[in-house]
């Protein structure tokens, strides 16, 4: 059987497209949630393509019909101007042409994926904080720009109005595509706020970019459950006991979500490193590799 040409590929898809269109408007679709969601990221994915190879469809014709006017018309000004169309033709539809490819290429299955943001500050100090705040707010302006929903989810400022360390989580379309490069450690060399005899210095911030976890289920036994209440004990402070968000160990580790200071915070956050740690700790067998668990002190 022989094989189908780059033009015959796309054309597949084209009708592939309509055919998840319609799809897409039928009752049994719309009635099956899981479904209509599945269809319309395909049917979304395949959009960009379609359109493109329209579009370089629409420019050969167009090529074409400006290609039998030079040789067709006998008016030295209308020859002029049909071969001048041509000749930006021909230079869109190169444009085109790589546009497509690169729409082809093998995509990171992971580039639609909400993603965890983790800013720390790192050599230099008071500056370092800084430093890590600007990142953090230059960061967040850029999801702004492309619609991005961000939430804060642990954050640790300094005293000059720095970050030693936040967290965050940021949402939207593609998210992952387009901050996965951001990973690593960024630098500065500059005359801080913190310097008063105007020297430079540098300063050093990491940033981790890390997808947000596919929903898996996690069956914990009751057994496994480990719940800590801690009573104040402080003669003028009154005795209470705070509701703390269960562990489990060693299936769903989340020692990390337990430090911000907030009750319905911790419990809201709990989840989402849990999700990482669970994914990170199993073997790809679907079962949880054993892991240590912190030892919570008890208190006095």
């Amino acid at each position: 059987m022989a094989s189908l040409t780059l033009s015959e590929k796309l054309d597949q898809l084209g009708n592939r497209y309509e055919e998840m269109t319609q799809q897409l408007s039928t009752a049994e679709a719309v009635s099956d949630s899981a479904r209509f969601q599945k269809l319309a990221k395909q049917h979304s994915e395949l959009a960009e393509i379609v359109n493109k190879h329209r579009q370089f469809k629409q420019i050969e014709k167009d090529l074409a019909g400006a290609h039998q006017m030079v040789l067709e018309n006998e008016d030295p000004e209308m020859k002029q101007m049909a071969h001048d169309e041509e000749k930006q033709l021909l230079e869109r539809k190169e444009i085109v042409e790589r546009e497509l490819k690169l729409l082809l290429l093998p995509k990171d299955p992971n580039d639609d994926k909400n993603v965890i943001v983790e800013i720390r500050a790192g050599t230099g100090g008071d500056e370092a904080a800084l430093f890590a705040g600007e990142l953090f707010r230059m960061y967040s302006r850029y999801a702004e720009t492309q619609n991005w929903k961000v939430e804060i989810l642990e954050s640790s400022p300094s005293s000059l109005g720095g970050l030693k360390e936040v967290v965050v989580a940021i949402a939207g379309n593609k998210v992952y595509s387009k901050l996965k490069y951001e990973s690593g450690v960024h630098r500065v060399q500059r005359v801080p706020a913190t310097e008063t005899q105007g020297r430079i210095h540098t300063s050093a911030a990491t940033v981790a970019v890390l997808p947000e976890a596919d929903d898996i289920d996690i069956k914990i036994e009751a057994k496994d459950l480990r719940i800590d209440t801690f009573c104040s004990s402080a003669p003028a402070v009154s005795p209470s006991t705070p509701p703390i968000p269960p562990s489990a160990s060693p299936t769903c580790p989340a020692d990390s979500s337990f430090r911000s200071r907030t009750k319905n915070r911790k419990s809201k956050i709990a989840p989402r490193p849990c999700a990482f740690y669970a994914r990170a700790s199993t073997n790809g067998t679907g079962k949880t590799a054993s892991r240590s668990r912190r030892r919570t002190p008890r208190p006095n």
